[in-house]
């Protein structure tokens, strides 16, 4: 343990005489690479799709759109032109996207974030020239909105929403879209000349083709260091204040002792509130607020598992702002899946959270909140002593940035309920070491207390990452060290007590083929020892995947590769076929099947086995306001030693939108479990104005093959509805 902490001190001393070096770098970086002044007007357009507005005569264009996928620095196949301007309220954008095949347009009346399977057009705005990061606003044919974050490498998350106008018209050379951006709902430095980074991509689904203006190459460093420096003067500062009343109301009945009883009804209601401390760092709080979930989790695989599954936050409060809290060394074989995964806070009755930068080049964002459920839950289980304690939770984030995408960074967690407590704290950080390669490091604490004990625990976790990529090769080489008591209670950790070396290696042909666009050869690996058993482990996957027009990828996996558990070694080899294509343009397909050995995940008698995992998911939209999806998964086990099958578990799930328009739709989920003998229905009205701005109006039932004889439940061959629920939820949101 010694020896860690040398080498935490060694690589903040590093890190610190880099930041020494390179503090101003971001400043240089901007002014030396140019940038472009964009037109201002006072006569702003109407946003309606048609770009006959006299401002875009005089706006500031773009057009020398480049490919990036499926390869770099080829022309494109279709003519792309954006045009910019903006007024001290608002930056407006306007895309002319012509196609010579207009009838081939993919574009659905889709929800608000629901357009990745259309053809699309976007831009990128790095409002603060950091090449950190930058929001993100895309449009479908339609105008639907999609927005987000990217990071520096061009990795989105579209868990961000704000207020923008958007339209966009199919027409017979293609498409047009226009954009209003108020800069209310962006943060960014208040200067009297603003200097931002810029991307803009388009996509063309049938062609499998992504183009940008700037061009975009792999040996140009990280994807926001590329963008295009852009120029803005005597922006308006209007400090962002909202509050978002909300009220919910539900009612349920549960089957209990043989009848169906009600579990009573519920009205709540709450607030939140948000308010711009400065153009740059933001205040969010919410009292009692409604964190329910508006459409279940889709069914998981939820038997012999070694580990708990992984559940999307779906939640708005928490979901704004999430990219700040990613850390270095997130790689896929890392088992510390998230320092911060907000849905261990459960029933939240307080939040507040801080996100945004402090000068231009530290970055902060912390989360405090108070959960109500273990006391619930100790309320329920007969415990008067827990009854009505709250759990709270303690998470600040500090990143330094230091010019491209480099950065030092620090995580501070704690949970603490009832006597037991956890905290951790912790430092991470990237350095690029040029153009095609950066090196990330991170190194965590974690001190744990429970009641019965007297001291607390202690434990570590320490990640390295080298990563190397250009046009053909993408190396990623890692290595991880987890003692056997680190424990996140904020985060999502899969295994500890191991030392493991991650590799990929990865090669890129692009044939000359219209039918095949792109060939991936890698292996991807892991080498492990697991400390408690003193045994290793090893996995690797050699995969072909081939990519091809229509959105369309075939792979081909072979695995060769055991686990360690309950100190024992188990093979896990096997092979995979995968693959997904847009079929025509109403419908797309999705399937894989699997067959591989496994283990039985039983401490005290795990055993060796075998099985078959398949899915299979198709999409059909017969028109634009209506789209139907049908997925089937299976997983099954067989004993190897006696070939008895264990059990088999199948899923299917079927769900239907019917969108009126971008505001309003209708949606039914029905949902079959074969292994819990459980039929589901959940039916949904939503219609979402703005974010923010929002009346929901939902029923779901649950169904299962029981019936009530005697004194109990028994299994039986019809079904019995054991619970059913409907809730009502509407929300405003008031901006001034």
């Amino acid at each position: 343990m010694r020896n860690i902490w040398i080498l935490n001190g060694a690589i903040w001393m590093f890190l610190f005489s880099g930041l020494l070096l390179h503090a101003d770098e971001v400043v240089d970086l901007a002014a030396a690479a140019g940038s472009v002044a964009i037109y201002k007007t006072d006569s702003p357009p109407v946003i309606d799709g048609k770009l006959d507005d006299p401002v875009w005569q005089k706006a500031t264009r773009f057009d020398n759109f480049i490919t990036f996928k499926p390869d770099y620095g080829k022309l494109t196949s279709e003519k792309t032109a954006v045009l910019m301007t903006y007024d001290r309220e608002y930056i407006y954008f306007a895309f002319d996207c012509q196609d010579s095949e207009p009838s081939k347009i993919k574009a659905a009346m889709a929800k608000r974030d629901g357009i990745d399977m259309d053809d699309w057009i976007g831009v990128v705005l790095d409002t603060f020239g950091d090449q950190q990061g930058g929001y993100l606003f895309e449009v479908n044919p339609l105008g639907i909105q999609m927005d987000g974050r990217l990071d520096s490498d061009g990795n989105g998350n579209a868990s961000f929403d704000t207020i923008w106008e958007s339209k966009g018209r199919i027409n017979s050379r293609g498409y047009s879209a226009e954009m209003a951006v108020p800069f209310k709902s962006l943060r960014y430095p208040f200067k009297k000349k603003i200097i931002m980074g810029l991307l803009v991509s388009r996509f063309i689904g049938r062609k499998s083709e992504q183009t940008s203006f700037p061009a975009l190459s792999p040996e140009g460093g990280a994807i926001m260091s590329q963008a295009q420096k852009i120029e803005l003067n005597d922006v308006k500062f209007e400090r962002p204040v909202e509050f978002i009343p909300a009220l919910t109301y539900d009612q349920g009945s549960t089957h209990s002792d043989g009848e169906m009883k009600s579990t009573g009804k519920n009205t709540d209601f709450s607030l939140t509130g948000k308010v711009g401390l400065t153009s740059n760092l933001t205040l969010d709080a919410a009292y009692n607020p409604d964190f329910s979930q508006v459409e279940t989790d889709a069914g998981q695989i939820d038997v012999n598992l070694r580990y708990s599954i992984y559940y999307s936050e779906k939640r708005p409060f928490f979901l704004e702002g999430m990219e700040n809290f990613a850390f270095a060394t997130a790689m896929e074989a890392n088992t510390v899946g998230a320092i911060v995964y907000t849905r261990t806070i459960v029933d939240p009755l307080l939040g507040l959270k801080l996100t945004g930068k402090i000068g231009s080049h530290n970055v902060l964002s912390g989360i405090f909140s108070l959960d109500e459920y273990p006391g619930d839950l100790a309320a329920e289980a007969g415990d008067s002593e827990l009854a009505g304690r709250n759990a709270s939770f303690s998470i600040l984030r500090y990143k330094r940035q230091m010019g491209k995408d480099n950065y030092v960074g620090g995580f501070f967690t704690n949970r603490s309920f009832a006597g037991e407590s956890n905290s951790v704290g912790g430092i991470d950080g990237r350095w690029r070491l040029n153009n095609t390669s950066y090196f990330e490091y991170s190194l965590f604490k974690s001190f744990s207390r429970v009641m019965a004990a007297a001291e607390s625990n202690q434990g570590h976790s320490l990640g390295l990452r080298y990563n190397f990529s250009n046009r053909h090769w993408n190396v990623d080489l890692g290595f991880f060290d987890l003692s056997k008591d680190f424990r996140i209670d904020t985060g999502y950790v899969t295994r500890t007590g191991i030392t493991m070396a991650p590799a990929l290696f990865m090669y890129t042909f692009y044939p000359k083929s219209k039918f095949i666009q792109k060939i991936d050869a890698f292996w991807w690996s892991y080498h492990l020892l697991d400390k408690p058993s003193d045994l290793f482990e090893t996995y690797n996957h050699l995969v072909l995947r081939l990519n091809m027009p229509r959105q369309s990828q075939v792979r081909f996996d072979a695995i060769l590769g055991n686990e360690v558990f309950a100190d024992r070694r188990f093979s896990l080899s096997g092979w995979r076929v995968r693959g997904y294509t847009q079929v025509i343009k109403q419908l797309y397909l999705e399937g894989g099947l699997r067959r591989s050995n496994r283990i039985y995940y039983d401490l005290e008698s795990p055993f060796q086995g075998r099985g078959v995992t398949a899915d299979l998911y198709l999409l059909f939209q017969p028109f634009d306001k209506l789209s139907t999806s049908v997925g089937i998964s299976y997983y099954d086990f067989i004993r190897s030693s006696d070939g008895e099958k264990i059990y088999d578990y199948t899923i299917w799930r079927s769900r239907t939108t019917f969108q009126v328009n971008r505001f309003l739709f209708f949606r039914g989920i029905i949902e079959y479990n074969n292994y819990w003998k459980r039929l589901s229905a959940d039916l949904l009205a939503s219609f979402t104005y703005i974010p923010g701005t929002v009346i929901y109006l939902g029923y779901g039932s649950i169904n299962e093959k029981i019936r009530w004889q005697d004194d109990g439940y028994v299994a039986a061959d019809d079904y019995l509805q054991t619970r059913k629920s409907f809730f009502f939820k509407a929300s405003y949101l008031w901006r001034f």
